[in-house]
């Protein structure tokens, strides 16, 4: 394959001038400069490939040549905003309303996931009449000023917390306050929430809505314990408040199991309001809120419309339509069931092996390894988890960390991605794992490995 016409220097160089040291690259140190991305594949400007392990963007895979063929044909004949009538529109509703318990079927298209959660603010406070909203503790609900407010991952390194965010703790039955022996994890840390919004209304507050990720990812990949939505909503909705389920990193197949993850809470729990993005126009700018007739006709009351100019196009909707054809016909929900079942056996047996690996814990294609520095205290192994990470990328796999310590290894790879695939990873990861343990005895010792 022919190099880059610039250098990988060159680029970073006019990259470092002209862009914000806001904008951080993976691998500061020495970053991968990709050209080219082919299913579970991406590729360096040398043609070196990569195992992509972490973009669940590329829902379907990189480039997918029936997304990117929807999206090249429909730009071809017309791509305007929502305003006109149109089937594309229409179709991608109905499709999605196909995949959702009956009771969410109004639809709002937007570009990202940041305003698909800004709208479900809105459409909350409206319905509700009230203003507080309920977070989990390392929440990241996306970049917008008001999701900022809602993201502890975010606003205790700014402005801090303010009077209407309350914040309860995430529901880590590893290393939370509930763990793997309580005997009603579900409960107690329901009951968490049931005291953040008492304390809420002591104080005269009122509860708008509870955002939660279905599966918490900043977090440190956690799995709530089941039954633990469906007590929280109790909770929540006694208040006057409603439930919003974020569903823009987990949805669309990717826990196995179910299309949505939300649903891993019980087949009867249904939440308010869902929003997705990210993966649902496998990297095109594409994102969704699903709510109810009730929730929908209160916004409407106001009598101001929602208009968002590229939200709904015949494009994004043409490209949303092409990747629920790819996720059915190539049925990735019931093979990131079978790759991911198999990644998790893997990684356990790694865990009897290695006692740095203190948690395994996922579903389908989202999978998190928390890696410890004592397996009596669990605390995180910072420096060992991002060593790991730098040499994986060594060996041309490419995972990052994820949780409050940056010591959880995430999986959240295209679902193509493939048992052959789940395979080499573990062994690379393992043969790492195994000189770590013989050339390295501490942090301190860590910090000097090339």
């Amino acid at each position: 394959m022919a190099t880059d016409p610039r250098g990988k220097a060159a680029t970073l160089a006019l990259r470092r001038r002209l862009l914000s040291n806001s904008c951080r690259l993976f691998f500061p140190e020495d970053p991968i400069k990709i050209v080219r991305g082919q299913g579970q594949y991406m590729y360096d400007e040398q043609g070196a490939e990569y195992i992509d392990c972490i973009n669940n963007v590329a829902h379907v895979g990189h480039c997918h040549p029936l997304v990117v063929q929807a999206a090249h044909e429909q730009n071809q004949v017309l791509n305007t905003n929502s305003r006109y009538l149109h089937d594309n529109i229409v179709d991608y509703a109905q499709r999605l309303s196909e995949t959702l318990p009956e009771k969410l079927c109004v639809f709002y298209f937007l570009n990202s996931g940041s305003e698909a959660n800004d709208l479900a603010l809105r459409l909350a406070r409206q319905y509700t009449g009230h203003w507080d909203v309920v977070v989990l503790d390392h929440a990241y609900h996306g970049h917008l000023s008001s999701l900022i407010d809602i993201s502890p991952y975010k606003f205790r390194d700014l402005d801090g917390q303010k009077e209407w965010v309350h914040v309860a703790p995430l529901p880590d039955t590893y290393r939370g306050p509930y763990r793997e022996d309580h005997p009603n994890p579900a409960v107690a840390y329901a009951s968490e929430v049931k005291r953040v919004v008492s304390s809420a209304q002591e104080k005269g507050r009122k509860i708008a809505a509870f955002f939660a990720e279905s599966l918490p990812s900043v977090g440190g990949q956690i799995i709530p314990p089941a039954g633990y939505f469906p007590e929280v909503a109790g909770h929540i909705r006694r208040a006057g408040g409603v439930f919003v389920a974020d569903e823009i990193q987990v949805g669309f197949g990717r826990v196995g199991k179910h299309f949505w993850a939300f649903q891993l809470q019980g087949e009867d729990f249904v939440p308010d309001i869902v929003t997705m993005g990210k993966s649902i126009g496998n990297g095109h700018p594409v994102a969704c809120v699903a709510t109810t007739h009730a929730v929908a006709r209160a916004f409407e009351a106001t009598g101001v419309e929602y208009f968002n100019t590229f939200g709904g196009s015949p494009v994004s909707c043409a490209v949303g339509l092409a990747v629920l054809d790819v996720l059915e016909k190539e049925q990735l929900q019931a093979h990131a069931a079978s790759v991911g079942s198999l990644l998790m056996e893997l990684l356990g047996q790694q865990k009897a092996k290695h006692p740095i690996l203190g948690d395994i814990r996922g579903v389908g294609l989202f999978i998190g390894v928390d890696l410890i520095k004592d397996e009596a205290t669990r605390m995180p192994a910072t420096e060992e988890a991002d060593y790991v990470v730098s040499r994986l990328k060594e060996n041309y796999i490419l995972l990052s960390t994820d949780g409050p310590g940056r010591n959880v290894l995430k999986f959240k790879p295209p679902m193509c991605f493939s048992l052959d695939n789940a395979r080499h990873v573990v062994a690379k990861l393992d043969a790492i794992l195994t000189d770590m343990e013989e050339k390295v005895r501490s942090c301190e010792t860590l910090r000097l490995q090339p």
